[in-house]
């Protein structure tokens, strides 16, 4: 069988945030969205789409949904349509469907979409709704939800490192100031200085609340097509060049290290062979800072520092414009918000959009050749990998 080369062609998203809407009316606000964006695209031409969305059940009271979006963007697939669910990395998951059905000839023209509704009246059920996503049966009555968790994981870095709240600081100060070049990001508007983030609340310790990612409403989409299709819709595609993921524990009493997530560096060692690149050739990259303690080791297991220096290596700004690797010049989940299904798809838009050289100068990356992608799910127990090469259609 030939694998064919996929391209993402273009994509959107909605605003980002606390939103009036259903979570019907967030699909058809993408949908539309996506065909004013891309006068190109006709509803005719998709024949697949696949849609991330984590907990539609529980936010939404709504199950079956992808033919519900599918409805609400005004799609009638014919070949696939499918929902992926994988927790935060649950976009992602949809885009790497996509693209395998493409790769394989299954599918020639596909809408990848993530919605997510997430705030509900009551944010007690909100809350014990995510905790859901951990092994409920054996964590859950200790209590771990994300931020004890990621706590956790903050306070055996410093014990291990010597990591200080200032480093993590530098992080969310970073991510909240490309979002404020970001009009689709939930906290577009608000400034937060090292000193501000440092004064705010404690969650948990030592994480405050400028370290955690916000629950927020809100629908990203993108379009992948066969290569041969590429030039239809854009001069300046992104290609999926290589993908990985790899998933070694779910119960926390299997973690191991809180510090060496093995489980990134196995999907990034998959991702970067399938690439035939290096993490040293990546000009920028969408990561998954859930909490700020979540991008700095992620600095270190995709190999942009050594152990122990991801604290070091964003307060000296080499993750910021000019350094070693721009990351998360979107916003990232700190400055955009994280509504789950759609994190991994607004990721991908980003990367369409800086190729494409349609990212405001505020977080434009300097002419950027490769970009990567990571999702992580869970207790940092599952890690979803994309990388992507700019070029030009064929």
């Amino acid at each position: 069988m030939n694998v064919r080369d996929v391209a993402l062609v273009g994509g959107t998203t909605t605003k980002f945030g606390v939103r009036p809407s259903t979570w019907a009316e967030l699909a058809q606000e993408v949908g539309a969205r996506l065909f004013r964006e891309m006068p190109e695209l006709r509803a005719e031409d998709v024949d697949s789409l696949f849609l991330g969305a984590a907990e539609p059940e529980r936010f939404a009271f709504q199950s079956h949904v992808a033919p519900l979006a599918a409805e609400q963007m005004g799609l009638r697939p014919h070949r696939i349509i499918q929902r992926t669910e994988l927790a935060c990395a649950s976009g992602q998951s949809a885009i790497r469907s996509a693209y395998a059905a493409i790769a394989a000839g299954l599918s020639d023209v596909a809408v990848a979409v993530g919605v997510e509704k997430m705030n509900l009246p009551s944010m007690a059920e909100a809350n014990t709704s995510m905790a859901c996503v951990m092994d409920r049966a054996w964590d859950g009555p200790h209590g771990a939800t994300a931020p004890p968790f990621f706590a956790m994981v903050a306070q055996r870095h410093q014990l291990e490192y010597g990591t200080t709240e200032d480093q993590f600081a530098a992080v969310s100060e970073k991510n909240h100031r490309f979002a404020n070049s970001n009009p689709e990001a939930q906290f577009h508007e608000k400034t937060f200085s090292r000193e501000k983030l440092l004064r705010l609340p404690i969650v948990a310790p030592p994480l405050r609340l400028g370290d955690c990612s916000s629950m927020t409403d809100g629908a990203a989409a993108v379009v992948l097509v066969a290569a041969d299709r590429a030039k239809k819709y854009t001069d300046t595609p992104a290609w999926i060049r290589g993908t990985g993921q790899y998933s070694d524990f779910h119960n926390l009493a299997h973690a191991g290290s809180l510090t060496e997530w093995t489980g990134l560096k196995h999907a990034a060692r998959e991702a970067f062979g399938r690439a035939g690149v290096g993490p040293e050739a990546i000009d920028f990259a969408e990561v998954h800072d859930c909490f700020t303690v979540s991008e700095i080791i992620e600095y270190e297991m995709f190999g942009w520092c050594p152990p122990g220096q991801g604290g070091a290596f964003v307060a000296d700004g080499q993750a910021d414009i000019g350094g070693k690797v721009v990351v998360n010049p979107r916003g990232g989940l700190l400055g955009c918000g994280h509504p789950l299904g759609a994190t991994g798809i607004a990721q991908a838009v980003e990367v369409y959009r800086q190729f494409a050289r349609k990212a405001p100068p505020a977080r434009t990356v300097p002419d950027p050749e490769w970009a990567l992608v990571h999702n992580l799910s869970g207790s940092a127990n599952v890690h979803s990998v994309m990388i992507y090469q700019g070029g030009s259609a064929a």
